[in-house]
């Protein structure tokens, strides 16, 4: 039977992200997102509820998001969902679903529009038009050394 393992998530991070490294020096950053979610009840109600997510994001990325982020900030991030098990000292069970960032990317404003991934960055801005010719900018490098962001055409729909 085949299985898929993918999620996307918007929302605001509940605190400052907590960078550590693995014993084999691998940087790895921990963090919560809270994501909200609005509708009308049936009974003509505005209701909202929010859902907090526990996410971590290892490599370069984790360094990345560390030194970028910080409690408030909006992020979209991708990734897949883990679930983990333990029994606390006292013989509890205990598990948790949490979310492994596989790329993100600042959404909002203030602060460098950058990501994490292959998919970096957020499009340029629009330059007003003008009587002269636009000056050149430089090419965005590539931290990753990833492919370039996909294009409209390459959008299969």
């Amino acid at each position: 039977m085949a299985s898929y393992n993918r999620v996307i998530l918007m929302g605001n991070l509940t605190r400052d992200p907590q960078l550590s490294y693995t014993p084999n020096n691998t940087p790895v950053v921990e963090f919560g997102v809270a994501t909200n979610r609005r509708w009308r009840g049936q009974d003509g109600q505005d209701r909202e509820e929010t859902c907090y997510t526990q996410c971590s994001m290892f490599g370069r990325q984790a360094e990345t998001f560390n030194q970028y982020m910080s409690k408030g900030r909006p992020v979209l991030i991708e990734g897949r969902l883990k679930f983990d098990q333990w029994e606390t000292p006292e013989g509890q069970k205990r598990s948790r679903l949490s979310v492994v960032a596989e790329r993100f990317t600042f959404v909002g404003s203030g602060g460098g529009g950058g990501g994490g991934g292959p998919r970096q960055g957020a499009p340029p801005a629009q330059q007003p038009a003008s009587a002269g010719p636009a000056p050149e900018q430089p090419a965005p490098s590539d931290d990753e050394g990833g492919p370039p962001p996909p294009s409209d055409e390459d959008i299969p729909f």
